[in-house]
């Protein structure tokens, strides 16, 4: 063993690959023209595991950093993310009490905004635009182009468009809502870089 680092996060690919594949153990796979619940997260699997492999044979094959304790922010803050998407995309019984499944259209926001809090770096604005943006993305791809059967949106959503309207229609709608509320915030990002850019030729001018 050359590099522990590799090893360890090789021996960590592998495990969240087999817990995957024995959670979506029971999912339908489907073929391409058919796609199934559980062709992606299977797939997305099978790859995870294929990096860790290469990790695994990264460490034996090249001298790599020492393995050094992780700090605790993002893995506690991805976990957060995880699970609030988790609790948000379907209806959630904990006890005596239920949660209403939201759909992907509040999960996605706040699953990529909370995740994206792990990072030091981490800027409000930039997630303001990326959580809309990519939940739109998310839900046109798999919802509309793939029809995969995944909660978009609550049900009291659809009741509150006119009776005519089918449920892709309304996810269209609503994910040209996303889209818009991305392009607003960066607006508001464009705008706020020119005035940072335009105080800097100031400074430099001085």
């Amino acid at each position: 063993m050359r590099s522990p680092s590799a090893l360890a996060g090789g021996l960590t690919l592998l495990a969240l690959a087999a817990v995957a594949l024995w959670l979506t153990r029971d999912l339908t796979q489907g073929t391409l023209d058919e796609i199934g619940s559980g062709l992606l997260p299977r797939w997305l699997a099978i790859g995870v595991g294929a990096c860790g492999l290469a990790l695994l044979l990264l460490s034996v094959l090249r001298r790599g950093a020492a393995f050094e304790p992780l700090p605790l922010r993002g893995p506690v803050v991805l976990s957060i993310a995880i699970l609030a998407f988790a609790v948000l995309v379907r209806a959630f019984s904990i006890g005596g009490m239920t949660l209403p499944g939201l759909g992907l259209v509040v999960a996605g926001p706040v699953a990529v905004f909370v995740s994206g809090l792990a990072s030091d770096e981490a800027d409000w604005l930039e997630l303001a635009i990326l959580a809309p943006g990519l939940t739109a993305f998310c839900m046109v791809l798999f919802g509309d182009l793939l029809s995969l059967q995944i909660p978009l949106y609550p049900d009291a959503l659809l009741a509150s468009f006119p009776p005519g309207w089918s449920p892709k229609a309304v996810l269209r709608v609503v994910a040209a809502v996303l889209a818009l509320v991305a392009a607003a915030f960066a607006a508001v990002a464009w705008r706020r870089r020119a005035r940072h850019g335009s105080s800097l030729r100031r400074e430099v001018s001085r």
